[in-house]
């Protein structure tokens, strides 16, 4: 399993909106602070917008914002609108596991012990989390004693 560019472009836009909290954003602003066209920010868009994740407000000072608040966003959430099943191999995909060596394959052990350590920390990591992270890289934390 691989993330792609799309998936990764999807997570860096929605923590740009995530860091805006509850600002309107235009999509030229995104590309410009996070350096992707805005013709692929536009696909990512559609795609958010469809599953709820994002709000678009129309007119002059229009643009987008979270739906929700960033602590109700996991990365795997986000990741699997985009990129679908996070499964390392395709027999893992499915509710059910109909492959026909499953009963003799040695290995599906081991695809399934990546596949919940993938979704161990996707499903674990919130907006809000890289946020804080965000924060800590920039020397911006605020800290309270």
């Amino acid at each position: 399993m691989k993330i792609s560019t799309k998936g990764r472009y999807a997570l860096r836009l929605m923590l740009d909106l995530a860091l805006e909290r509850d600002q309107v954003v235009r999509l030229r602003d995104v590309a410009k602070r996070q350096d992707i066209s805005v013709k692929y920010l536009e696909q990512i868009i559609s795609v958010l917008q469809k599953c709820g994740y994002v709000k678009s407000v129309r007119g002059p000072g229009g643009g987008y914002l979270l739906a929700r608040k960033p602590e109700e966003y996991t990365v795997g959430m986000i990741l699997r609108q985009i990129e679908g099943s996070l499964a390392p191999v395709t027999c893992l995909e499915g509710e059910n596991n109909i492959c026909s060596r499953q009963e003799e394959c040695v290995t599906l052990r081991l695809w399934k012990m990546l596949y919940e350590a993938i979704n161990g920390v996707v499903d674990h990591v919130t907006l809000a989390d890289m946020i804080e992270w965000e924060q800590e890289m920039r020397g911006r934390a605020d800290y309270v004693i």
